[in-house]
């Protein structure tokens, strides 16, 4: 299954090409990074396209007032083309487009954002006034248009992010609209001021998507997994604070049987220490079931973020818990192992490796050894002096031997 970013983006492109989303499940191998970079070229040819056509239009803009011009575009034109004419005049008139937004009908100016040039949206994000823009968001919350608002989002600038936590207040349409918008970066700023602002929006919002629907929670985990460290330590705590154990276990049964461990490990590995020790101790991961999906997301991984989670996780679980992880990691394929020590150094991951590789048994030890005794003896020099430096000597035994067998 494609992980939640790359199926958003996925949605995304099917929006602009208006193809259906099974037609280009195909692409979901070219990773979220580069769908995203598809659908902007896509989109940017398209509209340079629509833009050339309604150029035209743009001419006029100076001459009629738009206190006449836009009652009769409301009444007259297609929401369809108000949009993508928006486009070319919005480049050629911006100021006077970002006039346009206060004027129109929210429920007008909803239809016809769908088929707006992405980029003009920017453009109109950084001059237009925020009442409107707070109007036609909130309208396109109302409808569930996610996709069309996700933009919207994206753009916000420093008013636009106040003007949402004052004014917007369908949590779940934020979060579901956030999802939809690819920078980790903008929805950081994004969440980072619904945490500082007056309006503590951020509990709220919490008991929101604990108590939602699966959409809803998944589309949660998109967008904190995305965020920068300290937004997901606040957000963490907050949802630890306000979530029972029972609740925390339902909602990460959401996501291990959405198979969206792999964006749950990038979450936690980021969590404070006490909401970690929480996550650890939850009942959800003492199952047999629940301790195979979240070892197994790592295996064939080489992303630092995902081994963290699982290993930060791993070494505060209980040691039964920590061993079948361990027995776990030593069945990995050759690859995962064999890179597994560069892994751990360059993302300062030793500590944690060798505390959940102490818990597990001597013929998982001794897999593990085998496949990295063909290291340097430098390497293999830093790895038991790293062991000794945690006083771990006595239950790496195995591991240690096996180290020194080419020796």
């Amino acid at each position: 299954m494609s992980d939640l970013v790359t199926r958003a983006q996925i949605t995304l492109l099917s929006r602009t090409l208006h193809v259906s989303e099974d037609k280009l499940a195909h692409l979901e191998k070219l990773g979220a990074a580069n769908l995203h970079e598809l659908q902007e070229r896509m989109a940017q040819v398209m509209f340079a396209e629509h833009n050339a056509i309604f150029s035209r239009l743009s001419l006029l803009v100076p001459i009629i007032p738009l206190s006449i011009s836009l009652p009769l575009v409301q009444k007259l034109v297609p929401p369809v083309m108000a949009g993508r004419a928006a486009g070319a005049i919005g480049v050629d008139h911006p100021r006077k487009a970002a006039e346009a937004v206060g004027m129109l009908d929210p429920g007008y100016a909803a239809e016809a954002a769908p088929y707006m040039d992405p980029h003009s949206v920017g453009q109109l994000a950084d001059i237009a006034p925020a009442g409107p823009v707070m109007r036609i968001i909130n309208e396109l919350l109302r409808r569930g248009d996610y996709i069309t608002a996700g933009p919207f989002l994206a753009y916000a600038t420093p008013d636009l992010v106040h003007a949402v936590e004052r004014d917007v207040h369908d949590d779940e349409g934020l979060i579901r609209s956030a999802s939809y918008s690819f920078s980790g970066e903008n929805i950081s700023v994004i969440i980072r001021h619904l945490l500082t602002g007056e309006g503590r929006r951020v509990p709220k919002l919490a008991r929101t998507i604990l108590q939602g629907a699966k959409e809803l929670r998944l589309a949660a985990l998109s967008v904190f997994a995305r965020c920068d460290t300290d937004v997901i330590v606040a957000i963490g705590d907050i949802l630890f604070d306000v979530g029972s154990a029972d609740e925390i276990a339902d909602l990460i049964e959401t996501f291990i049987s959405a198979g969206a461990v792999p964006e749950t490990l990038r979450f936690a590995g980021q969590l404070s220490p006490a909401a970690l020790d929480l996550l650890a101790a939850n009942p959800i991961l003492a199952e047999p079931e629940s301790i195979d999906a979240v070892a197994g997301a790592a295996d064939g991984s080489g992303e630092a973020a995902v081994w963290r989670g699982l290993l930060e996780l791993a070494e505060r679980t209980e040691p039964g818990i920590a061993r079948r992880i361990g027995r776990a990691i030593s069945h990995f394929d050759t690859a995962t192992l064999t890179g597994l020590p560069g892994l751990a150094a360059t993302a300062h991951l030793w500590p944690p490796l060798l505390k959940v590789l102490a818990t597990a048994e001597p013929d998982a030890q001794s897999r593990i050894g085998e496949l990295w005794s063909p290291l340097p003896a430098l390497e293999r020099n830093e790895i038991e002096q790293r062991i000794a430096d945690l006083g771990l000597g006595e239950q790496l035994t195995t591991l240690i031997a096996t180290l020194q067998l080419t020796r």
